[in-house]
């Protein structure tokens, strides 16, 4: 069982993280962020966009939990931190090694250049909030894979934040799957920082917990290994409506 406090998406309200952590928000910023949320509903999705990249790193920091529950954009951000971190492009690396003949470290430039992919896929989170249709830009994460050359002995991949505390995993077979990316694009625009930018990792048919942000290495390991959420309760294989005891329609 999860704890009931914990929202591991929480990818824009108080995602992927310890509501526990962090200060309170006060009366006066709770109700704030009410009434700034209720002018997203009414003015719509620019607005919403603009209160996340606001009011993300207020919400981040929410010890309380009570942020989950206001309407502040279309998505939830949270941090396992209770810290937004950011990197600047032209200084972030991707470091894949392991169970590879090649470990490579590769810039966003390097990532930039591959052959690109756009999904328009859904963020589904576990504890049942949704934002539809989503446009996603990044590169398939099986290319990255073929570039470093898997291993025989290479069976899953570990995954780490460069907010230094969160991990995810993927089997190889799920890795490989043409709707998993290595993601630094979110609705035409770059990536931010709120939503674990310059890049991070998007596993289309999986609940948002396993979508890890602020993505820094790429470990191949003869193994899973389950991440962070997955060692507080949740299922290590996050498919959406067939795990974790829900039964939202699949993205």
């Amino acid at each position: 069982m999860r704890p009931p406090h914990e929202d591991p998406d929480r990818e824009a309200v108080v995602g992927d993280g310890d509501a526990g952590r962090g200060a309170p928000v006060g009366r006066r910023v709770f109700l704030g962020l009410l009434a700034l949320g209720a002018t997203g509903v009414v003015f719509g999705r620019e607005v919403a966009d603009w209160m996340e990249r606001v009011l993300g790193p207020i919400t981040a920091r929410d010890g309380t939990g009570l942020s989950a529950f206001l309407p502040v954009g279309r998505f939830r951000i949270y941090s396992v931190t209770g810290d937004l971190p950011s990197r600047a492009r032209d200084k972030y690396t991707l470091k894949v090694h392991g169970k590879v003949t090649t470990p490579t470290t590769f810039s966003y430039a390097d990532l930039a250049a591959m052959k690109p992919t756009t999904l328009h896929k859904d963020f589904q989170c576990v504890t049942g909030w949704r934002v539809h249709d989503v446009e996603w830009k990044g590169v398939k994460l099986a290319d990255v894979l073929d570039r470093v050359g898997v291993t025989t002995e290479g069976k899953a991949l570990r995954f780490t934040s460069f907010d230094g505390t969160y991990t995810e995993s993927l089997s190889l077979a799920q890795a490989r799957r043409d709707d998993v990316l290595v993601a630094y694009e979110l609705d035409g625009g770059q990536l931010s920082s709120e939503h674990g930018g310059p890049v991070r990792l998007y596993v289309a048919p999986m609940y948002g917990y396993k979508s890890c942000k602020w993505l820094e290495t790429i470990e191949v390991t003869d193994h899973v290994i389950p991440g962070y959420w997955e060692h507080l309760g949740y299922d290590v294989d996050g498919w959406v409506g067939r795990s974790n005891g829900r039964d939202d329609t699949a993205t």
